[in-house]
């Protein structure tokens, strides 16, 4: 028989994972335990907190990203409806921005298991046919400056184990092979702390998306009162203009 774990609710209670949300939940866990809580089913320890408090944090504002450009067309669009705007920018978590922590989080997995982790590391950059998840940025370089403040947390907090260090493993192999440095962005940090702290490999985008969505309201509030859709549009027109067929080059 089909049934949930998760929660339930009766005339005059609510139970999430087997607490009452009334009595035993709301003013005594913070939003983050919370998460963490009804994603994983166990209250997190001080260490998880820290650590899932210090991703949501790191992925909840980065400027004008494809993500809240979306939210903000479409709010401007059909400002009745708040909800599609920041789901128009949710859609945008993923593998190419922000949703990359999951690809990353496979990848470590896939070193922490094998008998040589920097062989295997070596292994996985041969193989990529594409950028590695986890690696490079259009702007932070020669590093992201999330990525080293992420460790510190997680090493302060007793989390940080096999996964911080094969991510720390692939980021030589790479550098070797490409012959300079590449970027640990954000999303590989965030991938390899909360595989340490305990979360599993095909959650960690949803974490992603939950810290992004409160990004995009504050990107709707500005909209609200400072609206750039008009801009954005009159900028996309100059940037991508009109050629007319017979100015066009033979492809």
């Amino acid at each position: 028989m089909t049934s949930t774990k998760i929660a339930t609710s009766t005339p005059t209670d609510i139970i999430v994972r087997g607490k009452s949300l009334p009595r035993e939940l709301i003013g005594n866990i913070t939003f983050t335990e919370m998460i963490w809580f009804d994603v994983l089913g166990a209250m997190p320890t001080p260490g998880q907190r820290a650590v899932l408090d210090a991703c949501l944090v790191a992925l909840m504002e980065h400027g004008m990203t494809p993500s809240a450009l979306a939210t903000r067309l479409v709010y401007g669009s059909a400002p009745e409806a708040m909800q599609g705007a920041v789901a128009a920018g949710l859609n945008g978590v993923g593998g190419v921005f922000v949703g990359t922590v999951e690809g990353c989080a496979k990848l470590l997995a896939r070193i922490v298991a094998a008998a040589d982790p920097t062989a295997e590391a070596a292994r996985v950059v041969a193989e990529a046919r594409g950028p590695l998840p986890g690696f490079g940025h259009n702007v932070h370089r020669p590093d992201d400056p999330r990525t080293p403040r992420l460790f510190e947390v997680a090493r302060s907090r007793g989390v940080a184990g096999a996964h911080v260090a094969a991510l720390e493993t692939l980021g030589a192999a790479l550098d070797a092979a490409k012959h300079r440095h590449i970027t640990i962005n954000a999303t590989g940090a965030i991938a390899a702390v909360l595989a340490d702290a305990g979360a599993p490999t095909e959650i960690l985008r949803g974490f992603a998306i939950i810290a992004r969505c409160a990004g995009l309201v504050a990107h709707i509030h500005e909209e609200q009162r400072s609206p750039a859709m008009t801009s954005i549009w009159d900028a996309a027109d100059r940037a991508v203009p009109y050629i007319a067929p017979e100015e066009q080059e033979d492809p």
